[in-house]
């Protein structure tokens, strides 16, 4: 197992989101990147970034990257600017977790120089929801690279 940590600023969820200020009080998280479009609002069970999203935290970005739309590295940039600008301690969500915890991982061990190998083996550890998802592993792996390399 490495010693690559999720750090403790960083949340992701780990199942749909049906409490949204229990969720944030839980986590202790008082900002929020959130991944879903208005298709996820119009969902039965779904959130709305301007209604479930923006009434609970003071500070939050709206990086839509769920389906449809494919994890790619412009996506990535997106993800990794949005967090970078975001104050700490920060929840990112998803529909169900696997992109958020997807989002999470990338962004921890970017900002901490880890390989590849080094995120994939702590998320495995920490049972990270992506890791069960061929083309999200792959995606971590691409844009740790890429964007390591500028």
């Amino acid at each position: 197992m490495s010693d690559f940590p999720l750090p403790d600023h960083i949340a992701y969820d780990h199942g749909a989101v049906t409490d949204p200020e229990g969720l944030v009080e839980s986590l202790g998280a008082r900002f929020w990147l959130f991944l879903c479009g208005d298709e996820f609002a119009r969902m039965e069970g779904g959130m709305s970034y301007d209604d479930d999203v923006v009434a609970v935290v003071g500070s939050s970005a709206n990086v839509i990257s769920d389906p449809p739309r494919v994890l790619d590295l412009d996506l990535a940039r997106q993800q990794v600017a949005a967090l970078d600008e975001l104050p700490r301690p920060v929840l990112i969500t998803c529909r169900s977790g696997p992109r958020a915890s997807a989002v999470a991982y990338l962004y921890a061990g970017l900002r901490a120089g880890a390989a590849a190998d080094e995120v994939l083996a702590r998320a495995e550890a920490d049972g990270a929801p992506f890791v069960a998802v061929a083309d999200y592993r792959a995606f971590v792996i691409d844009s740790l690279a890429r964007l390591a390399d500028g």
